[in-house]
């Protein structure tokens, strides 16, 4: 049977047989549910993050401490894009679970996947210990938990909407879209706590293993906390009545009305989406350490700030999406990105002050030549706090109503697998690899001859490619996004 291309009318006659009336959902359920899901969210984002976060301490323990900086942080930011480059995959095998057994037995097995991995990256040994076996490990601990990212954000959306009102869906999906700042945010303060418990030596000699260690206590409690949930009043109507899907990849992606969608969802939305969130949060955090050689304190204070002064913005946004629209804010979001990303990066340049060589060049005793070490010693923080908060700014507008956005756009039978997948490719793929990306196109433009406008521009130069992205996602996204406000799910 031919289905409308309209989204919301398709979705509504997919979900033709309703669970029960959301509308009627009381507010205390919906919180718990809430917070359950986004507990176990907040620390697999931070399982995440904590790894690209220590990718300059880490390189040298997986690949030896006699490459060349520059290489070392290539080959580490590499391994930490392999995790981004599976996320498809697990959003096609845990999405299909979910719509198949269930998104609660999903959300469990996602949570002990991605917190085993990290617990165990805490005990590798170094490669000078065990040679290419480490890297090799490592990996193998990535590609698992790429895997489990790639299952969990879709069932936290998914729970979430459904059991949300159809008025406020906007407003309460919405806090789960604050868990992945609320991860980087956590792994940055655990990082920066520990570093100055134990000091900069004794950090980088084990202590970068505490952060990835503390991961196995949070996620137990995390598992105690999920256990107790239900499963979707939605998604257990359906399965009552055999309505679920039985191959929920061929009605995702062969169906064509639906793989129009998902296609749309992803040129049109998460690509975009993906670049704005990694270029303002993770790679401006990674320009300020490793390109301007700001103290740890100063780059820490300034991205912590803006991202906890703009957090309620995400749930602001999400609210009044509900009111005016998904699509106005995410486009208007993405435009702004695609406009103002290079001139901030400028600015917080700028405000960084020159840099100020605090160790001479040497050689060592072995003859190699060991360069000056750099610092910026006067950063204006007060100002690259603000540029930061303006560039996350951009973030809650095309992150904040997104969730509510792909929940609606796909049917209850087949939302799990259909949403996940173009997130996790939009987000995984074009988001997560931004920092490597970006570093060697700016690796690439240091070394062309003096006075070309890439050798002139080589710290920023990088950022051609999320702006790049960003721009063609506006226009895929303002010709082919449909406002899917207020989709009723649960109607008949």
């Amino acid at each position: 049977m031919e289905q409308s291309l309209n989204p919301a009318a398709y979705g509504a006659a997919v979900d033709a047989p309703a669970a029960h009336d959301n509308n009627q959902v009381d507010t205390k359920t919906i919180w718990q549910v809430i917070t359950a899901s986004s507990v176990g969210t907040v620390i697999e984002w931070y399982d995440f993050y904590i790894f690209g976060s220590l990718a300059a301490i880490i390189g040298p323990v997986l690949f030896g401490s006699k490459g060349k900086p520059e290489e070392t942080l290539l080959g580490i930011l590499a391994v930490f894009g392999v995790g981004f480059v599976v996320r498809p995959f697990g959003a096609v095998v845990f999405g299909r679970i979910g719509d198949m057994v269930g998104r609660k037995y999903t959300f469990l097995v996602t949570l002990l996947i991605m917190g085993g991995a990290t617990f165990i990256t805490g005990l590798i040994p170094s490669y000078d210990k065990i040679g290419i076996v480490a890297p090799l490990i490592v990996v193998v601990l990535r590609l698992l938990q790429g895997l489990a990212l790639g299952g969990e954000y879709g069932g936290a959306a998914t729970y979430v909407a459904e059991y949300a009102p159809d008025s406020k869906r906007g407003y309460y999906t919405s806090f789960i879209q604050i868990t992945a700042t609320g991860g980087l945010i956590l792994s940055i303060l655990v990082i920066v706590i520990a570093r100055k418990a134990m000091g900069e030596a004794a950090f980088k000699e084990w202590g970068w293993r505490v952060p990835f260690l503390l991961s196995g206590f949070l996620v137990v409690a995390s598992y105690y906390i999920r256990k107790k949930l239900h499963e979707s009043p939605l998604f257990a109507k359906a399965k009552a009545t055999g309505t679920t899907s039985k191959s929920p990849l061929r009605d995702s992606f062969v169906n064509p009305v639906n793989r129009r969608l998902v296609l749309i969802a992803l040129f049109g939305v998460t690509m975009g989406q993906g670049v704005i969130f990694y270029t303002s949060q993770f790679f401006a955090y990674s320009f300020m350490n490793a390109t301007l050689k700001m103290d740890l304190m100063d780059s820490s204070t300034a991205l912590v700030i803006a991202m906890v002064l703009a957090t309620p913005l995400f749930v602001y946004f999400g609210s009044l999406s509900d009111r005016i629209g998904r699509k106005r804010i995410i486009m208007t979001g993405m435009i702004c990105g695609a406009l103002f990303t290079i001139p901030l990066f400028y600015g917080i340049k700028a405000y960084a002050g020159p840099l100020s060589e605090i160790t001479p060049a040497t050689v060592d005793a072995a003859g190699k030549a060991v360069p000056a070490v750099m610092k910026a010693l006067a950063p204006n923080v007060p100002m690259i706090t603000l540029l930061t908060f303006i560039l996350v700014l951009f973030v809650t507008m095309v992150y904040g109503p997104i969730a509510a956005y792909l929940v609606e756009l796909f049917p209850t039978s087949v939302r799990y697998t259909s949403l996940s997948l173009p997130y996790h490719i939009g987000n995984g793929v074009f988001g997560g690899f931004v920092p490597l990306v970006a570093t060697w196109i700016g690796v690439w433009a240091t070394a062309q001859p003096a006075g070309t406008f890439a050798k002139e521009h080589s710290s920023l130069l990088g950022l051609v490619y999320p702006v790049t992205i960003a721009l063609l996602c506006f226009f895929v996204g303002m010709a082919l996004m449909k406002d899917t406000r207020n989709v009723k799910l649960m109607d008949s």
